[in-house]
């Protein structure tokens, strides 16, 4: 079917890309897939469907390109929306796949935007369903399947063909960038698709679905056992102070940012109250639930780690986790997966029988699988990256993932790197140098063949950037040479 699609799109294209040559993708129809929209879109005239005139438009700079929209139907009860933007002039003969968030539900336009920018032929897709949460799978199961993984493989697939169809050849290099879900999407493409992608982009990937949900409850009922170990903005801050003037200046540099958390032996019993309550102390209640956080979820009767905590410095972001509800990601999956039944209390999850009840229940959620040697085998490149600062997914998650991987990958040096970035929140944010470019780093990577050491990072202020930094491969950390300005990458070395 997919040779048949790429030849009968092929056919059609023979002239330069322009408009008649966009238009005529629109007569494309072959089983499974049947383009809906092929039209040149004007330099800066794209606006997101739903969207209307809210918030800053990102793509009034956007040159002229030509928009094809699709629907796939690989299973009888698919229903697999696309997006391919293909640049009008000045295509860079690459083609980026760009992943979703939390139960995704929409195409990422955003995301194509800036590929679209730098000159890639972007694609993304909705991954068969509409909306933010889990109900689109109760009855559904094969829409469950398209989310796990058959809509991004089938949606990359088809890409490839129209992008080949449109310009009279294929992408020269297919590249994957996607963070939390997206950073999922991403590993279970290396895992289970190694040949779709010359190089992947998996950032704070939400890839130990069935650990990472216990994890996420268990940050929540650690502030909602009662009221009294409930935790509000105001503790969050006493905690984050006392963290950073434990750990701050462990890598000698004094920037509101803990380097290396790893080396931080941070104990929030330091901030225990006197007497009572107070505003710059916590409660002995409050002080039992940040030591839960921190430490991670843990079996009820073995006290096995089920999943990492959250890290020291993290906590600016720590509502994200433990708001009045628990993550709803995590709380769908039991709600709609495990339970059946969209009544759930998180309250009622326990830590010794459900742990092996999750255990038993299929799906193909997890992207754990450590040995990625048929990707890396075929010259494919991964790059990890997570913000040690991230309060959603904790970022020894990617660490252990990786360690896991350099143990189970023939020849995982040559196809596999991880970024940590200190101070960074979930997918970007937080007091970190959160301004970065991953697929810059990995085309180089497929181009030279010399896996990055750094990559350079930004703070961005107001549009400024207020500080440099080299992000070092793990497990080498950015160290202070020791004179020069300390917001400036220069003075800074990865060791």
């Amino acid at each position: 079917m997919r040779l048949a699609i790429a030849l009968a799109i092929g056919v059609l294209v023979a002239a330069p890309a322009g408009a008649a040559t966009c238009e005529g993708v629109s007569t494309v129809s072959q089983p499974h897939v049947a383009v809906t929209l092929a039209q040149i879109v004007a330099p800066g005239a794209f606006t997101a469907p739903g969207r209307g005139g809210r918030g800053a438009n990102v793509f009034a700079s956007l040159p002229s390109f030509c928009r094809v929209a699709a629907t796939l139907t690989p299973s009888a009860d698919s229903d697999i929306k696309i997006e391919v933007w293909l640049p009008a002039s000045g295509w860079n003969g690459k083609l980026e796949a760009v992943g979703n968030g939390a139960w995704a539900g929409n195409i990422s336009y955003p995301a194509m935007a800036t590929a679209l920018a730098a000159g890639y032929a972007a694609v993304s897709t909705d991954t068969g369903h509409t909306g933010g949460d889990a109900r689109f799978m109760v009855g559904h199961p094969e829409k469950l399947v398209d989310f796990e993984e058959r809509a991004v493989h089938e949606m990359t697939v088809t890409a490839k063909a129209i992008a080949a169809a449109y310009y009279g050849s294929a992408p020269k290099q297919t590249y994957f960038n996607g963070c939390s879900t997206g950073g999922r999407q991403a590993l279970t493409e290396a895992q289970r698709y190694p040949l779709d992608f010359d190089a992947i982009v998996a950032g704070a990937p939400a890839n130990a679905v069935r650990r990472q949900t216990f994890g996420q409850i268990w940050l929540w009922q650690a502030t909602h056992k009662d009221d009294a170990s409930l935790l509000t903005p105001e503790k969050y801050a006493v905690l984050h102070k006392a963290a950073l003037a434990q750990c701050d200046t462990l890598d000698g540099v004094k920037d509101g940012v803990i380097e290396n958390p790893l080396k931080c032996t941070f104990d929030p019993a330091v901030t225990l109250c006197k007497s009572g309550d107070g505003a710059d102390c916590l409660t002995a209640p409050q002080v039992d639930a940040a030591k839960k956080i921190y430490a991670g979820a843990s079996h009820a009767k073995t006290h096995q780690l089920l999943y990492p905590g959250l890290e020291p410095g993290s906590e600016s972001g720590w509502n994200m986790s433990v708001a009045a509800r628990p993550v709803s990601y995590a709380e769908d999956f039991f709600k709609y997966i495990v339970q059946n039944n969209p009544e759930w209390d998180p309250k009622s999850l326990n830590y010794d029988a459900d742990v092996a009840a999750v255990d038993k229940v299929k799906t193909g959620l997890d992207a754990t699988n450590a040995d990625l040697s048929a990707f890396v085998a075929h010259g494919g490149k991964l790059l990890v990256y997570h913000g040690w600062s991230d309060p959603g997914i904790p970022p020894r998650n990617s660490v252990n993932y990786y360690d896991s991987v350099l143990k189970a990958t023939r020849n995982a040096r040559d196809g596999v790197r991880l970024f940590m970035v200190p101070g960074m929140a979930h997918c970007g944010g937080g007091d970190g140098t959160s301004t970065f470019d991953m697929i810059a780093a990995v085309d180089t990577w497929v181009e030279t063949k010399a896996a990055p050491a750094t990559i350079p990072a930004s703070r961005v202020v107001d549009g400024q950037a207020i500080r440099t930094r080299p992000l070092c491969a793990y497990p080498a950390v950015a160290t202070y040479k020791g004179s020069g300005s300390t917001d400036d990458a220069a003075n800074f070395v990865c060791r």
